[in-house]
């Protein structure tokens, strides 16, 4: 269940105050961030990947950053995503990486962040892996997606998300199937203006559910990224009376320390479920995207204020 706009808004505000952030980059950690990110650190990162891939689930690795201004920080994160996926080979994890464009050099310059989202994908090409773009605000997506046609045209191995709760997103679906892709399904979560988003959840659902089907149905790969339990029956329910099989077409997708029973039910029936796992400095905004998305989240960080007293 969303929290109702007007809290939902002042978590995501929150989320771009420097203020707030600095006083949270405290207690943060001991507050509730830990339930979320693995750590500050890719040491943090690989003792909780190893952990989850001994538990049978995939793991999505992501740094925590957006909206870079500066080239050389934008090509340095593009170096890190290209060593871990060396990292990844090295060491056997079953890991992929996903990242914001934004984080590469999106908000510079469009071409600076398809060179460097191109160099990561031809690292992960040549490690047997695959990388995804995540989706941004609405104001990124055709940014986003055009670059993600670009990459998608070089190399089979990149994948980028859309949101259900977008009114463009089936559209843009269509738009993408001649390309086979590697599609990641997600509701969204950031606040938009009902001019470009659903502001029901209900409207959300039902266009998360046309879109699964309408992915599932075409040539690609699907990434089901969601923790509600009656969109993950209907999607099991549509693949057995499709006749898809439990792995190779489609995957369940979570998020680290939002996944529960329902993940390792899935991971038990056979189903491939991958956590999304972040680590990094920048996880502020990222814990406020998710208290923003579930009242159970903030209840967590509530109760380890009044634990601190």
């Amino acid at each position: 269940m969303l929290l109702d706009r007007p809290l939902r808004a002042a978590l995501l505000a929150a989320a771009g105050s420097a203020t707030v952030g600095r006083a949270m980059r405290r207690y943060g950690f001991h507050l509730g961030a830990k339930r979320f990110v693995a750590g500050e650190t890719f040491s943090d990162f690989l003792a909780v990947a190893r952990s989850l891939n001994a538990e049978g689930f995939a793991v999505a690795c992501g740094i925590l950053g957006e909206n870079v201004h500066d080239r050389a920080e934008a090509s340095s994160v593009a170096d890190e995503y290209r060593r871990i996926l060396h990292v990844f080979a090295m060491q056997g994890i079953d890991a992929n990486v996903a990242f914001k464009l934004t984080h590469v050099g999106l908000d510079i310059d469009p071409k600076l962040a398809y060179e460097n989202a191109l160099q990561i994908a031809e690292t992960a090409a040549r490690s047997g892996n695959t990388i995804r773009f995540d989706m941004e605000r609405s104001s990124y997506v055709d940014r986003t997606l055009d670059i993600y046609r670009w990459v998608r045209r070089q190399f089979d191995c990149v994948g980028c998300a859309l949101q259900s709760y977008l009114h463009r997103s089936w559209n843009d679906l269509t738009d993408l199937l001649p390309l086979a892709p590697n599609i990641r399904l997600v509701k969204g979560a950031y606040l938009e203006s009902p001019e470009v988003a659903y502001a029901h959840k209900s409207e959300v659902d039902r266009q998360y559910v046309r879109l699964s089907e309408l992915a599932l149905s075409r040539p690609g790969y699907t990434a089901i990224a969601t923790h509600d339990p009656a969109i993950i029956e209907h999607v099991i329910a549509y693949a057995q009376a499709s006749g898809l099989p439990r792995r190779g077409k489609f995957e369940f997708q979570m998020l680290y320390g939002i996944a529960g029973a329902l993940a390792r039910r899935l991971c038990a029936e056979g189903y491939r479920v991958r956590i999304a796992v972040p680590f990094g400095t920048h996880w502020f905004p990222y814990l406020m995207r998710r208290l923003a998305e579930r009242p159970a989240n903030l209840a967590f960080v509530v109760r380890g204020l009044f634990a601190r007293q």
